[in-house]
C-alpha cells in the first residue's frame, strides 16, 4: 500500500502515483469484499440460532470498521491511499480503489450505522422473519455501498452502483408476502435501475472526454471536460443517475413506496446510505462538473424544488414512516441544492449536513420503528400521549426530531443556519429574493412536520384505546438510536471539536482545494440566516396549530399521486407491449423468417449500394458438363420439393437426392470428410423425419394466401441473388484465406494430415465442443417434448392417430431383420476404422458416431422398438453427458500444461507387434464427440419410437372399440330376438297392455 501527501490544486483532486500491488497489503480491496464474503456466512449461521446469526453479521461489520479505522488517521492527515489490480490489461482497465476523506465519510456512515442496524434488527425482527436472509441481503448491500465509496475506476463504480439497486430490491421486498413490499421493491428497482443506465452512458462519456476511466485522472481535467461539446450530454446522463438514486423530483416517488420494507431497512437505506449515493457522486464529481450555468440551474433548481415539495408533502402524511420518507426527500433536495450552488462554501455546508442528516434521520427511523413495534401502528391519528409511558423512546424521538427541525443546540440547527446563509446570497435568474424565500419556506415546513412528529406521537391525549399497553422496548432496540442521538447532541454542542476536522478534510476532497475558513459554532451573531431561522420556527409552530384545517384543505385539493401515475404508466406499457407481442409473435414461422430475411436483404443491399466497388480480377474456372448436370438436378429436385410439398414422403425422397448431389459436389471439390458427414447426417435425418412425419396429421394445412406466396417468392429470389452476389464477390477477388494457416500448421502443430479433422479437434475445438453441447441440448429438448406426448392436448391428438395406409401383415420382415443383424458388427467395425483414421485420413469422431447411430437405428427399424430397446443397454442421457464431459475434461487438461483450452498434444510411440503409432489427445476429444452424437441420435429415436408405439396402441384400441360397436349394431339388426330387440318389445308391451304380466 502506498501513501502520498496530497497536492491540492485549485480545481483538481489529489493525485497519487499509480502502482501495482504484488504481494503487498490489500486493505481497501479487502474492505470492499469483506461484506460480500460475510453475507453467506451470516445467512447460514441462522441454523445456529438468531443470536449467532446477528453476532456473525456484527463481527463482519466490526472487522470492516476496524480496517477503515486503521486508515482514518492517515486519511484525515491528508494522505490518500490507493490500490490497483489488473482487470482487463488489454484495454488498460484496472480495478482501482482509493480512500480520501470523502470516501471515508461515506464508508464510515455505511459501516458505522450498519453495525447499529445489525443490533437493532436483531431485536426488531419477529421470530417468523427469516433473519439469516435479512442479514445476508444487508451485507450484500453494505458491500456495494462501500465499493461505491472506494472505487477509483468509474466502470468498477458502475458495477457497485448496480449492485446497490439489486440488493436494495431484495431488502425492500424482504416481506415478500406483502403486496406493497413487492410493489415498492419493483418500483425502486425500475427507477434506480433506469437511472443506472443513464449513469453508465454519462460516466463512459466522461471517461472518453477525459481520456481515462480513473477518477483521480478525471478530476484533474476540469478545463478539457467543461470545454468539450459532450459536457452537457454527459452532465445530463450523470445527473439522471444521481437524481433517481437520491429521490429528487420528479423521481422521488419510489422512496415513500419503499417504506413497506422493515424499519431497519428504512433506517439504513433511506436515511444514511443508499439515498446518499447520488449525493456522494455529485460531491465526488463536483471539481469537474460544477461551476457552470448548466450545473447551477439544473442541480440547484432540482434541489430547491425537491426540498420544498418534500417538506409540503411530509407535513400532511399521517404515517410516521411516510412523514420521515418525505422529510428525507426534502433534506436530500437541500443537499442537492447546496452542491448545485457551485460555491466552495456551499459545498462545505453540504458535507456538514450530509453527516448531520445521517445521524438524526437514522435515529428517527429507528424511533418510528420502536413506536410501531410497541403500539402496532404508525398512524399519527391514533397515536399520542406516549411520553408518559415510553419516556426513553420519547426523549430520543424528541431530540432527533428537534435536530431535524433545526432547533438549537443540536447539529441540525448548525447546518440549517449555514444553508440559509448560503441561500441568502444566491440569486436565481437575477432574482436575489427567490432562493432565500423558498429556502425559508422549506425550513418553516420542516419545523412544522418535525413538531408534528413530536407532539402528535408523544404528547397530548391518547387518541386510541386499542393500542394495548405500550412501554419502552428492551435495551437492544433503543440503544442504537440513543448512540446516534448522543452524536446529534455532541456535534451540536462541540461542532468544531467533534466534526470540525472531518468536515474540513472532506470539504477539501470535494472542492479540490483548501476550503474557506468556517467557524462551526452555535452562535454567529445577528445574521440574515438567524432572522430566516426565527421566521421558520415561528411559522412552523403556527402551521402545527392550524394543521387540522390545513390538512382538510390539502385533502380537498386531491393532488395526483406520482406513484399512482407510475403504476398507470406501467400498466399501460404492459398492455401495449402485450398487444404488440401478440401482433408480432403470432406463432407463424413464416412471419418470423420473413422479418429476419427481409431485414438482412435490406441491410445487405443498402451496404452494397452505399459504397463504390469494382468487379473482381480473379479468373474464373471453366464449367464442366458434369457440374452443369449436377446443378440442373439440384434445381429440378428443389422445384419438385416446392411443388410436391403437400405429400408427406415425396419431398423427403427429393431431399435425399439433393443431399447426395451436394455430397458428390464435396467429393468433386476434394472434401471427402464433408461428403461422408453429409451422407451420414442425411440418412439419419431422413429416417428420423420419416418417423416424425408418420405421427403428424395426414391432412395438408391451409395454404398461404396468394399475396403471402408472392411475398415469400420475392424474398426468396432477392435473398438468393444477394447470397449469390456475395459469394461471387468473394470468390472473384484475391485474398489470403485463413486456410493457408491450417494447411501449414495442421501437421506440425496438430499432428495430423487430415486438415479438416485437425481444425475440428484442435484449432477450432471450442466450436466443436459447443456444437456437441447444442446437439445434446436439442436431444434433451426432443425428449422433454415427446415425454409428455401422451398427456394433455398432445395426447388427445395422438390418440386420434391412424396409420396412413394398411399395415403389412409381416411387421418385421425376416430378410431385413437378418441383414441388419449381420451388418451391425460390420458397421461398428467400420465406425472404429473411421474413428482411428480420422486424424490423418477422412473420418473422425463425428462420422464414427453417425455410423454407429445408423447401425443401431437399423435394428430399431428392422426388429422393432421393444426388441431393440431391450438389447441397447447404454442410457442415452448418460451417453450425452459422458460425451460432453469427456470433451470438456480433455480441454481442461490442456490448461494444466498452460496452453489454451482444447489444445491437443501428440506423439509417436513404439508399440510391440503394432509398431510405431501416433497417439494424440484429440482422440480422447473425438471419443467425447462420438458419445455425444450417438446419445443424441438414439435419444431422439427412442422418444419417436416410444411415441409411435403409444400411437399404434391407441389406434389398435380404437379399432377394437369400433369393431365391437359395429358388431353390436349388426347383431341388433340380424337378431330380432337379441337383447336390444327384446327390451324394445317389452317396453312396447307395457305401454299397450298395462295389466299384463307385470
Amino acid at each position: 500500500m502506498e501513501r502520498a501527501r496530497p497536492n491540492w490544486n485549485v480545481n483538481a483532486q489529489v493525485v497519487c502515483e499509480t502502482f501495482d500491488l504484488a504481494g503487498g497489503r490489500v486493505i481497501l480491496a479487502l474492505l470492499a469484499l469483506l461484506p460480500f464474503l460475510g453475507a453467506p456466512v451470516a445467512a447460514l449461521m441462522i441454523r445456529a440460532g438468531r443470536n449467532a446469526c446477528a453476532v456473525s453479521a456484527g463481527l463482519v461489520v466490526t472487522a470492516a470498521l476496524a480496517l477503515l479505522g486503521s486508515l482514518t488517521p492517515r486519511v484525515l492527515a491528508g494522505e490518500v491511499v490507493r490500490e490497483r489490480f489488473a482487470w482487463v490489461p488489454s484495454l488498460g482497465l484496472h480495478a482501482s480503489f482509493f480512500l480520501d476523506p470523502l470516501g471515508l465519510v461515506l464508508a464510515g456512515l455505511v459501516l458505522g450505522i450498519g453495525l447499529l442496524i445489525v443490533v437493532y434488527a436483531r431485536f426488531y425482527l419477529a421470530k417468523d422473519d427469516p433473519m439469516g436472509r435479512f442479514y445476508g441481503f444487508l451485507l450484500l448491500f453494505q458491500g456495494a455501498m462501500v465499493g461505491i465509496a472506494l472505487s477509483n475506476n468509474v466502470l468498477l463504480l458502475l458495477i457497485f452502483w448496480e449492485l446497490t439497486s439489486l440488493s436494495s430490491f431484495l431488502l425492500i421486498g424482504y416481506w415478500r408476502h406483502q403486496a406493497e413490499a413487492r410493489r415498492g421493491a419493483r418500483m425502486a428497482l425500475t427507477i434506480t435501475g433506469a437511472g443506472g443506465l443513464s449513469l453508465i452512458g454519462g460516466l463512459i462519456l466522461l471517461g472518453n472526454i477525459a481520456g481515462s476511466f480513473e477518477l483521480t485522472d478525471i478530476l484533474q481535467r476540469k478545463e478539457a471536460i467543461q470545454a468539450s461539446p459532450l459536457y452537457l450530454p454527459a452532465l445530463l446522463l450523470i445527473l439522471g443517475g444521481c437524481f433517481t438514486k437520491s429521490a429528487q423530483f420528479p423521481f422521488h416517488f419510489w422512496l415513500p413506496q419503499a417504506m413497506a420494507a422493515p424499519t431497519p431497512v428504512s433506517a439504513y437505506l433511506h436515511s444514511a446510505t443508499m439515498v446518499k449515493a447520488g449525493i456522494f457522486l455529485m460531491a465526488r464529481l463536483w471539481p469537474v462538473l460544477a461551476g457552470t450555468d448548466a450545473w447551477f440551474y439544473i442541480v440547484a433548481t432540482t434541489g430547491l424544488v425537491t426540498m420544498l415539495f418534500g417538506a409540503v408533502t411530509a407535513l400532511f402524511k399521517d404515517d410516521l414512516k411516510g412523514l420521515l420518507a418525505y422529510s428525507t426527500i426534502s433534506h436530500l433536495g437541500m443537499l442537492t441544492m447546496l452542491f448545485g450552488f457551485g460555491t466552495p462554501m456551499a459545498a462545505v455546508v453540504g458535507v456538514f449536513h450530509l453527516i448531520n442528516h445521517a445521524t438524526f434521520k437514522a435515529a428517527l427511523f429507528m424511533n418510528a420503528g420502536i413506536v410501531d413495534h410497541e403500539t402496532g401502528t404508525r398512524d399519527l391519528k391514533r397515536l399520542g400521549g406516549l411520553a408518559s409511558i415510553m419516556p426513553i423512546s420519547a426523549t430520543l424521538g424528541v431530540l432527533a426530531a428537534a435536530s431535524m427541525a433545526g432547533l438549537p443546540p443540536l447539529n441540525g440547527f448548525l447546518s440549517k443556519e449555514m444553508m440559509l446563509e448560503e441561500a441568502a446570497h444566491t440569486p436565481w435568474l437575477g432574482q436575489a429574493w427567490l432562493v432565500p424565500a423558498i429556502a425559508t419556506l422549506a425550513a418553516t415546513l420542516s419545523v412544522a412536520y418535525a413538531l408534528r412528529y413530536i407532539v402528535h406521537t408523544y404528547f397530548g391525549p391518547r387518541r386510541s384505546d386499542d393500542l394495548g399497553a405500550p412501554h419502552d422496548p428492551p435495551f437492544g432496540l433503543w440503544a442504537p438510536s440513543a448512540l446516534l442521538v448522543v452524536l446529534v447532541i455532541l456535534i451540536g454542542l462541540f461542532p468544531a471539536t467533534v466534526a470540525g476536522p472531518l468536515v474540513r478534510a472532506t470539504s477539501t476532497a470535494v472542492i479540490g482545494a483548501e476550503p474557506p475558513e468556517v467557524a462551526l459554532s452555535l452562535w454567529h451573531g445577528f445574521t440574515p440566516a438567524l432572522g430566516m431561522s426565527v421566521v421558520a420556527v415561528i411559522g412552523g409552530s403556527s402551521l402545527l396549530a392550524v394543521h387540522f384545517r390545513a390538512g382538510s384543505l390539502w385533502q380537498r385539493l386531491g393532488l395526483p399521486e406520482a406513484a399512482a401515475g407510475f403504476e398507470a404508466v406501467v400498466v399501460a406499457a404492459v398492455k401495449g407491449s402485450r398487444k404488440l407481442t401478440v401482433a408480432l409473435h403470432n406463432g407463424s414461422l413464416q412471419r418470423y423468417l420473413a422479418f429476419f430475411i427481409g431485414t438482412a436483404i435490406v441491410l445487405g443491399f443498402a451496404g452494397f449500394w452505399g459504397v463504390t466497388h469494382e468487379g473482381g480480377t480473379r479468373p474464373t474456372l471453366p464449367v464442366r458438363a458434369l457440374t452443369v448436370v449436377g446443378w440442373l438436378v439440384l434445381l429440378v429436385c428443389t422445384g419438385a420439393v416446392l411443388v410436391l410439398h403437400r405429400s408427406r414422403y415425396a419431398p423427403l425422397l427429393f431431399m435425399g437426392v439433393i443431399s447426395m448431389v451436394i455430397a458428390l459436389g464435396f467429393v468433386f471439390l476434394s472434401a471427402p470428410d464433408l461428403a461422408l458427414t453429409q451422407v451420414s447426417v442425411d440418412v439419419v435425418t431422413i429416417l428420423l423425419m420419416l418417423l416424425a412425419l408418420n405421427l403428424l396429421p395426414k391432412e395438408t394445412p391451409r395454404e398461404s394466401s396468394v399475396p403471402r406466396r408472392v411475398r415469400d417468392a420475392v424474398l426468396a429470389v432477392l435473398g438468393g441473388v444477394g447470397m449469390g452476389a456475395a459469394a461471387w464477390s468473394v470468390m472473384t477477388r484475391e485474398h489470403h484465406p485463413i486456410s493457408d494457416f491450417y494447411w501449414k500448421n495442421a501437421l506440425p502443430k496438430g499432428g495430423g494430415t487430415n486438415v479438416v479433422n485437425v481444425i475440428l479437434v484442435d484449432f477450432r475445438g471450442f466450436d466443436t465442443f459447443g456444437e456437441i453441447t447444442v446437439l445434446g441440448i436439442a436431444a434433451l429438448t426432443i425428449f422433454a417434448l415427446l415425454e409428455t406426448a401422451n398427456r394433455g392436448q398432445a395426447g388427445r391428438r395422438l390418440s386420434r392417430w391412424r396409420p396412413a395406409r394398411d399395415l403389412s401383415p409381416e411387421r418385421y420382415p425376416l430378410v431385413l431383420v437378418m441383414a441388419t443383424r449381420l451388418l451391425l458388427p460390420l458397421a461398428v467395425l467400420t465406425a472404429v476404422f473411421v474413428f482411428l483414421r480420422g486424424h490423418n485420413s477422412p473420418g473422425g469422431g463425428f462420422i464414427a458416431g453417425l455410423v454407429i447411430s445408423l447401425a443401431v437405428l437399423m435394428q430399431y427399424l428392422a426388429s422393432g422398438f421393444k426388441w431393440a430397446d431391450l438389447r441397447v443397454r447404454p442410457d442415452h442421457h448418460a451417453l450425452i453427458g459422458w460425451g460432453v464431459l469427456v470433451a470438456a475434461l480433455t480441454g481442461l487438461g490442456a490448461l494444466v500444461f498452460d496452453v489454451p483450452f482444447l489444445t491437443s498434444a501428440f506423439g509417436h510411440f513404439e508399440v510391440p507387434v503394432l509398431g510405431e503409432l501416433e497417439l494424440s489427445t484429440a482422440m480422447v476429444f473425438d471419443i467425447g464427440v462420438s458419445l455425444a452424437v450417438v446419445g443424441a441420435v438414439m435419444l431422439a429415436l427412442a422418444q419417436l419410437a416410444a411415441a409411435s408405439k403409444r400411437a399404434k396402441q391407441w389406434a389398435a384400441k380404437n379399432e377394437e372399440e369400433e369393431a365391437r360397436a359395429s358388431q353390436v349394431r349388426l347383431s341388433s339388426v340380424t337378431d330380432p330376438g337379441g337383447p336390444e330387440s327384446r327390451t324394445s318389445r317389452a317396453r312396447f308391451s307395457r305401454m299397450t297392455d298395462p295389466g299384463g304380466a307385470e
